[in-house]
């Protein structure tokens, strides 16, 4: 997994925590330490407005 650092805004607990849940045998991190800290402590829950609940419905 990948963790260059981005916008903050890209950079949640949640997002980190589906990449290290997804793994299925091994799990590499490739990242600078304060990129992988600060999504630790980015607790921040933005609403995704994707539209996918529109696309689907039609």
């Amino acid at each position: 997994m990948v963790l260059p650092q981005a916008s903050p805004m890209l950079l949640t607990r949640n997002l980190l925590y589906t990449g290290i849940t997804r793994a299925k045998k091994m799990l590499i991190i490739i990242s600078n330490p304060k990129t992988i800290e600060y999504m630790i402590q980015n607790i921040d829950i933005k609403k995704r407005n994707t539209g996918l609940e529109y696309k689907m419905r039609q």
